[in-house]
Protein backbone atom coordinates (compact mmCIF):
# COMPACT_ATOMS: atom_id res chain seq x y z
CA UNK A 1 0.00 0.00 0.00
CA UNK A 2 1.58 3.30 -1.04
CA UNK A 3 1.59 6.45 1.09
CA UNK A 4 -1.07 8.24 -0.97
CA UNK A 5 -3.51 5.38 -0.44
CA UNK A 6 -2.70 5.29 3.30
CA UNK A 7 -3.42 9.00 3.77
CA UNK A 8 -6.63 8.74 1.79
CA UNK A 9 -7.86 5.96 4.06
CA UNK A 10 -6.86 7.82 7.27
CA UNK A 11 -8.82 10.98 6.69
CA UNK A 12 -11.70 9.49 4.73
CA UNK A 13 -12.39 7.14 7.62
CA UNK A 14 -12.99 10.25 9.72
CA UNK A 15 -15.07 12.33 7.34
CA UNK A 16 -17.08 9.96 5.14
CA UNK A 17 -19.31 8.95 8.05
CA UNK A 18 -21.38 11.94 6.91
CA UNK A 19 -21.24 11.33 3.18
CA UNK A 20 -24.97 11.07 2.51
CA UNK A 21 -27.63 13.73 2.86
CA UNK A 22 -29.57 14.18 6.14
CA UNK A 23 -28.33 10.95 7.73
CA UNK A 24 -29.16 10.01 11.32
CA UNK A 25 -25.98 8.33 12.55
CA UNK A 26 -25.22 6.34 15.66
CA UNK A 27 -22.45 7.93 17.72
CA UNK A 28 -22.76 11.26 15.89
CA UNK A 29 -20.74 14.03 17.60
CA UNK A 30 -19.50 11.33 19.94
CA UNK A 31 -16.62 13.50 21.15
CA UNK A 32 -19.28 15.20 23.30
CA UNK A 33 -19.86 11.90 25.12
CA UNK A 34 -16.30 11.60 26.49
CA UNK A 35 -17.01 13.81 29.49
CA UNK A 36 -15.22 16.70 31.18
CA UNK A 37 -13.48 17.21 34.51
CA UNK A 38 -11.46 14.59 36.37
CA UNK A 39 -14.19 14.29 39.01
CA UNK A 40 -16.72 13.24 36.41
CA UNK A 41 -14.37 10.87 34.62
CA UNK A 42 -13.26 9.23 37.88
CA UNK A 43 -16.94 8.58 38.69
CA UNK A 44 -17.53 7.08 35.22
CA UNK A 45 -19.59 10.07 34.05
CA UNK A 46 -22.16 9.66 36.85
CA UNK A 47 -22.46 13.43 37.31
CA UNK A 48 -25.86 14.64 36.17
CA UNK A 49 -27.36 14.67 39.69
CA UNK A 50 -24.49 15.91 41.86
CA UNK A 51 -22.35 18.27 39.74
CA UNK A 52 -21.96 21.69 41.37
CA UNK A 53 -19.29 23.66 39.51
CA UNK A 54 -18.64 25.14 36.06
CA UNK A 55 -18.52 21.65 34.51
CA UNK A 56 -22.30 21.58 35.02
CA UNK A 57 -22.52 23.47 31.73
CA UNK A 58 -21.60 20.14 30.14
CA UNK A 59 -23.18 17.62 32.53
CA UNK A 60 -26.37 19.41 33.62
CA UNK A 61 -26.68 23.17 33.01
CA UNK A 62 -29.55 23.45 35.52
CA UNK A 63 -27.05 22.56 38.28
CA UNK A 64 -25.07 25.74 37.60
CA UNK A 65 -27.27 27.34 40.28
CA UNK A 66 -25.18 25.38 42.82
CA UNK A 67 -22.02 27.35 41.96
CA UNK A 68 -20.75 28.95 45.18
CA UNK A 69 -18.50 31.64 43.71
CA UNK A 70 -19.05 34.84 41.77
CA UNK A 71 -16.88 33.31 39.07
CA UNK A 72 -16.05 29.62 38.74
CA UNK A 73 -13.45 28.34 36.28
CA UNK A 74 -12.72 24.78 35.17
CA UNK A 75 -9.85 23.60 32.98
CA UNK A 76 -8.83 20.14 31.75
CA UNK A 77 -6.30 18.54 29.42
CA UNK A 78 -6.21 14.86 28.53
CA UNK A 79 -4.53 12.67 25.92
CA UNK A 80 -5.89 9.50 24.35
CA UNK A 81 -4.49 6.70 22.20
CA UNK A 82 -0.94 7.00 23.58
CA UNK A 83 -0.95 10.78 23.15
CA UNK A 84 -2.12 10.80 19.53
CA UNK A 85 -5.43 12.54 20.33
CA UNK A 86 -5.58 15.70 22.45
CA UNK A 87 -8.63 16.69 24.48
CA UNK A 88 -8.85 20.21 25.89
CA UNK A 89 -11.68 21.80 27.85
CA UNK A 90 -12.33 25.12 29.54
CA UNK A 91 -15.43 26.60 31.14
CA UNK A 92 -16.64 29.38 33.40
CA UNK A 93 -19.87 30.12 35.27
CA UNK A 94 -21.03 33.51 36.54
CA UNK A 95 -24.09 34.03 38.79
CA UNK A 96 -26.17 37.09 37.90
CA UNK A 97 -27.07 39.90 40.31
CA UNK A 98 -30.09 38.21 41.88
CA UNK A 99 -28.00 35.04 42.49
CA UNK A 100 -30.87 32.86 41.27
CA UNK A 101 -29.73 32.89 37.65
CA UNK A 102 -26.38 31.72 36.30
CA UNK A 103 -24.79 31.93 32.88
CA UNK A 104 -21.90 29.81 31.67
CA UNK A 105 -19.70 29.09 28.70
CA UNK A 106 -17.73 25.95 27.78
CA UNK A 107 -15.30 25.17 24.96
CA UNK A 108 -14.10 21.69 23.95
CA UNK A 109 -11.49 20.64 21.39
CA UNK A 110 -10.78 16.99 20.54
CA UNK A 111 -8.16 16.62 17.82
CA UNK A 112 -5.48 14.61 16.12
CA UNK A 113 -2.80 17.01 14.89
CA UNK A 114 0.15 16.74 12.49
CA UNK A 115 -1.30 14.05 10.23
CA UNK A 116 0.90 13.70 7.10
CA UNK A 117 -0.93 14.47 3.87
CA UNK A 118 0.72 12.42 1.13
CA UNK A 119 -1.99 12.86 -1.52
CA UNK A 120 0.44 15.00 -3.52
CA UNK A 121 3.49 12.87 -2.83
CA UNK A 122 3.78 11.72 -6.44
CA UNK A 123 4.54 14.10 -9.30
CA UNK A 124 2.71 13.69 -12.65
CA UNK A 125 5.72 11.78 -14.04
CA UNK A 126 5.49 9.24 -11.19
CA UNK A 127 8.49 10.52 -9.23
CA UNK A 128 8.31 11.04 -5.47
CA UNK A 129 8.65 14.55 -4.07
CA UNK A 130 8.78 14.56 -0.28
CA UNK A 131 8.57 18.35 -0.24
CA UNK A 132 4.91 17.93 -1.20
CA UNK A 133 4.09 16.27 2.13
CA UNK A 134 2.11 18.63 4.34
CA UNK A 135 0.44 18.07 7.68
CA UNK A 136 -3.15 18.69 8.71
CA UNK A 137 -5.42 18.31 11.74
CA UNK A 138 -8.72 16.56 12.26
CA UNK A 139 -10.45 18.48 15.04
CA UNK A 140 -13.88 18.63 16.67
CA UNK A 141 -14.85 21.86 18.44
CA UNK A 142 -17.87 22.58 20.63
CA UNK A 143 -18.90 25.97 22.03
CA UNK A 144 -21.60 25.70 24.68
CA UNK A 145 -23.59 28.65 26.04
CA UNK A 146 -25.45 27.76 29.25
CA UNK A 147 -28.22 29.30 31.35
CA UNK A 148 -29.76 28.16 34.65
CA UNK A 149 -32.42 29.56 36.94
CA UNK A 150 -33.81 28.56 40.31
CA UNK A 151 -37.54 28.14 40.73
CA UNK A 152 -38.10 30.23 43.87
CA UNK A 153 -39.03 28.55 47.15
CA UNK A 154 -38.44 25.10 45.71
CA UNK A 155 -35.40 22.93 45.29
CA UNK A 156 -35.89 22.92 41.54
CA UNK A 157 -33.61 24.53 38.95
CA UNK A 158 -34.08 24.58 35.20
CA UNK A 159 -31.47 25.19 32.54
CA UNK A 160 -30.38 24.68 29.00
CA UNK A 161 -27.56 24.90 26.48
CA UNK A 162 -27.12 26.35 23.05
CA UNK A 163 -24.36 24.45 21.24
CA UNK A 164 -22.33 25.40 18.20
CA UNK A 165 -20.29 22.57 16.67
CA UNK A 166 -17.35 23.08 14.34
CA UNK A 167 -15.57 20.07 12.82
CA UNK A 168 -12.65 20.20 10.44
CA UNK A 169 -10.47 17.74 8.52
CA UNK A 170 -7.62 19.82 7.15
CA UNK A 171 -8.60 21.72 4.02
CA UNK A 172 -10.67 18.76 2.86
CA UNK A 173 -13.83 19.11 4.93
CA UNK A 174 -15.58 21.38 7.42
CA UNK A 175 -18.88 21.11 9.23
CA UNK A 176 -20.97 23.55 11.25
CA UNK A 177 -23.63 22.32 13.63
CA UNK A 178 -26.23 23.74 15.98
CA UNK A 179 -28.21 22.12 18.80
CA UNK A 180 -30.05 22.64 22.07
CA UNK A 181 -30.01 20.87 25.45
CA UNK A 182 -32.58 21.00 28.25
CA UNK A 183 -31.92 20.12 31.90
CA UNK A 184 -33.42 20.07 35.38
CA UNK A 185 -31.94 19.65 38.86
CA UNK A 186 -33.82 19.07 42.10
CA UNK A 187 -32.45 19.07 45.66
CA UNK A 188 -34.43 17.82 48.64
CA UNK A 189 -32.65 17.20 51.94
CA UNK A 190 -29.72 14.88 51.13
CA UNK A 191 -31.13 13.79 47.77
CA UNK A 192 -30.09 15.26 44.45
CA UNK A 193 -31.87 14.45 41.21
CA UNK A 194 -31.00 15.40 37.65
CA UNK A 195 -32.41 15.18 34.16
CA UNK A 196 -30.38 16.02 31.06
CA UNK A 197 -31.87 16.08 27.59
CA UNK A 198 -29.11 16.34 25.00
CA UNK A 199 -29.77 17.46 21.43
CA UNK A 200 -33.48 17.68 22.21
CA UNK A 201 -34.27 19.31 18.87
CA UNK A 202 -31.70 17.25 17.00
CA UNK A 203 -28.24 18.67 16.35
CA UNK A 204 -27.51 19.28 12.68
CA UNK A 205 -24.01 19.19 11.18
CA UNK A 206 -23.76 20.55 7.65
CA UNK A 207 -20.67 19.09 5.95
CA UNK A 208 -18.85 20.82 3.12
CA UNK A 209 -16.12 18.95 1.19
CA UNK A 210 -13.40 20.64 -0.82
CA UNK A 211 -10.91 18.68 -2.96
CA UNK A 212 -8.69 19.85 -5.76
CA UNK A 213 -8.93 18.07 -9.10
CA UNK A 214 -5.58 16.43 -8.41
CA UNK A 215 -6.73 15.16 -5.02
CA UNK A 216 -9.94 13.80 -6.55
CA UNK A 217 -7.88 11.93 -9.12
CA UNK A 218 -5.77 10.35 -6.37
CA UNK A 219 -8.87 9.32 -4.42
CA UNK A 220 -10.46 7.73 -7.46
CA UNK A 221 -7.26 5.92 -8.43
CA UNK A 222 -6.95 4.46 -4.92
CA UNK A 223 -10.51 3.13 -4.90
CA UNK A 224 -12.09 5.76 -2.63
CA UNK A 225 -15.45 7.46 -3.05
CA UNK A 226 -15.37 11.24 -3.18
CA UNK A 227 -17.85 12.42 -0.52
CA UNK A 228 -20.48 15.03 -1.30
CA UNK A 229 -21.85 17.87 0.81
CA UNK A 230 -24.25 16.42 3.36
CA UNK A 231 -26.27 16.92 6.52
CA UNK A 232 -25.68 14.75 9.60
CA UNK A 233 -28.24 14.66 12.41
CA UNK A 234 -27.53 13.84 16.07
CA UNK A 235 -30.75 12.56 17.64
CA UNK A 236 -31.77 13.20 21.28
CA UNK A 237 -30.53 11.31 24.31
CA UNK A 238 -31.78 11.60 27.89
CA UNK A 239 -29.97 10.98 31.18
CA UNK A 240 -31.86 10.28 34.42
CA UNK A 241 -29.81 10.60 37.61
CA UNK A 242 -30.05 10.36 41.39
CA UNK A 243 -27.49 10.89 44.16
CA UNK A 244 -27.65 10.72 47.96
CA UNK A 245 -25.16 12.32 50.35
CA UNK A 246 -24.50 10.64 53.70
CA UNK A 247 -22.72 12.48 56.55
CA UNK A 248 -20.56 10.39 58.90
CA UNK A 249 -19.49 12.06 62.18
CA UNK A 250 -19.21 15.51 60.59
CA UNK A 251 -15.88 14.56 59.00
CA UNK A 252 -16.72 12.14 56.22
CA UNK A 253 -19.31 12.32 53.49
CA UNK A 254 -20.22 9.56 51.08
CA UNK A 255 -22.04 10.36 47.86
CA UNK A 256 -23.13 7.53 45.55
CA UNK A 257 -24.73 8.43 42.20
CA UNK A 258 -26.53 6.37 39.59
CA UNK A 259 -27.16 7.56 36.02
CA UNK A 260 -29.18 5.95 33.23
CA UNK A 261 -28.56 7.26 29.72
CA UNK A 262 -31.33 6.59 27.21
CA UNK A 263 -30.27 6.87 23.56
CA UNK A 264 -32.78 7.08 20.71
CA UNK A 265 -30.62 6.15 17.72
CA UNK A 266 -31.48 2.45 17.74
CA UNK A 267 -30.06 -0.65 19.35
CA UNK A 268 -26.63 -0.17 20.97
CA UNK A 269 -24.29 -2.70 22.51
CA UNK A 270 -25.36 -1.96 26.10
CA UNK A 271 -27.05 -4.05 28.85
CA UNK A 272 -30.62 -2.80 28.24
CA UNK A 273 -31.60 -2.33 24.62
CA UNK A 274 -34.49 -2.45 22.19
CA UNK A 275 -34.78 -1.70 18.50
CA UNK A 276 -35.84 1.87 19.31
CA UNK A 277 -33.95 2.88 22.48
CA UNK A 278 -31.06 1.69 24.63
CA UNK A 279 -30.24 2.26 28.31
CA UNK A 280 -26.66 2.64 29.52
CA UNK A 281 -26.20 2.56 33.34
CA UNK A 282 -23.30 4.25 35.15
CA UNK A 283 -22.41 4.28 38.82
CA UNK A 284 -20.08 6.62 40.69
CA UNK A 285 -19.02 6.99 44.32
CA UNK A 286 -17.27 9.85 46.13
CA UNK A 287 -15.78 9.78 49.64
CA UNK A 288 -15.12 13.25 51.09
CA UNK A 289 -13.00 14.10 54.15
CA UNK A 290 -13.66 17.58 55.60
CA UNK A 291 -14.45 18.92 52.11
CA UNK A 292 -10.70 18.82 51.47
CA UNK A 293 -9.69 15.32 50.34
CA UNK A 294 -11.77 13.27 47.92
CA UNK A 295 -11.54 9.64 46.85
CA UNK A 296 -13.65 8.65 43.85
CA UNK A 297 -14.49 5.61 41.78
CA UNK A 298 -16.99 4.45 39.23
CA UNK A 299 -18.07 1.80 36.74
CA UNK A 300 -19.42 2.51 33.27
CA UNK A 301 -19.09 1.65 29.58
CA UNK A 302 -20.78 -1.70 30.17
CA UNK A 303 -20.74 -3.62 26.89
CA UNK A 304 -21.73 -7.03 25.61
CA UNK A 305 -18.78 -8.60 23.86
CA UNK A 306 -17.25 -11.85 22.63
CA UNK A 307 -13.98 -13.28 23.93
CA UNK A 308 -11.25 -15.01 21.91
CA UNK A 309 -13.11 -18.32 22.18
CA UNK A 310 -16.40 -16.94 20.87
CA UNK A 311 -18.06 -16.90 24.29
CA UNK A 312 -20.43 -14.08 25.20
CA UNK A 313 -19.02 -11.87 27.95
CA UNK A 314 -19.76 -8.51 29.56
CA UNK A 315 -17.00 -5.90 29.70
CA UNK A 316 -16.98 -2.74 31.79
CA UNK A 317 -14.73 0.23 32.49
CA UNK A 318 -13.70 0.88 36.11
CA UNK A 319 -12.24 4.29 36.99
CA UNK A 320 -10.72 5.83 40.11
CA UNK A 321 -9.56 9.30 41.09
CA UNK A 322 -8.48 11.74 43.76
CA UNK A 323 -9.30 15.34 44.54
CA UNK A 324 -7.80 18.07 46.71
CA UNK A 325 -9.73 21.24 47.58
CA UNK A 326 -7.93 24.12 49.30
CA UNK A 327 -10.38 26.95 49.88
CA UNK A 328 -11.50 27.95 46.38
CA UNK A 329 -8.80 26.06 44.49
CA UNK A 330 -9.23 22.43 43.53
CA UNK A 331 -7.17 19.93 41.60
CA UNK A 332 -8.58 16.58 40.52
CA UNK A 333 -7.05 13.45 39.00
CA UNK A 334 -8.66 10.48 37.26
CA UNK A 335 -7.19 7.18 36.15
CA UNK A 336 -9.64 5.70 33.67
CA UNK A 337 -10.09 2.05 32.73
CA UNK A 338 -8.01 0.50 35.49
CA UNK A 339 -7.17 -3.13 34.90
CA UNK A 340 -8.16 -3.01 31.22
CA UNK A 341 -11.57 -4.57 31.86
CA UNK A 342 -12.97 -2.96 28.70
CA UNK A 343 -11.83 -2.38 25.15
CA UNK A 344 -11.00 1.26 25.96
CA UNK A 345 -7.44 2.37 26.70
CA UNK A 346 -6.50 3.81 30.08
CA UNK A 347 -5.80 7.52 30.43
CA UNK A 348 -4.50 9.87 33.10
CA UNK A 349 -6.62 13.02 33.40
CA UNK A 350 -5.99 16.18 35.43
CA UNK A 351 -8.30 19.13 35.86
CA UNK A 352 -8.39 22.38 37.81
CA UNK A 353 -11.31 24.17 39.40
CA UNK A 354 -10.93 27.74 40.58
CA UNK A 355 -13.50 29.84 42.44
CA UNK A 356 -13.24 33.61 42.65
CA UNK A 357 -15.06 35.46 45.45
CA UNK A 358 -17.55 33.31 47.30
CA UNK A 359 -21.04 34.60 46.55
CA UNK A 360 -23.40 35.69 49.29
CA UNK A 361 -26.51 33.58 49.74
CA UNK A 362 -29.90 35.24 49.97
Amino acid sequence: MNSARLTAIVFLTVITASASFAQVRKYSNEFLSIGVGARGLAMSSAQVASVSDATAGFWNPAALTRVKNNVNLSLMHAEYFAGIAKYDYGAFAVPMKDKNRVIGFSAIRFAVDDIPNTLNLFEPDGSINYDNIKSFSVADWAFIFSYAQKVKETGLSLGGNTKIIYRIAGDFATAWGFGLDFAAAYDIKQWRFGLMGKDVTGTFNAWNFNFTDKEKAVLVSTGNIIPENSLEVTVPKFIFAAAYEVNIKDKFKILPELNFEMTTDGKRNVPIRTDAVSFDPRFGLELNYLDIIYLRGGVGNIQRSTDDFGEKIVTFQPNIGLGLQIKSFGIDYAFTDIGNQSDALYSHVFSLNIGINKKKTQ
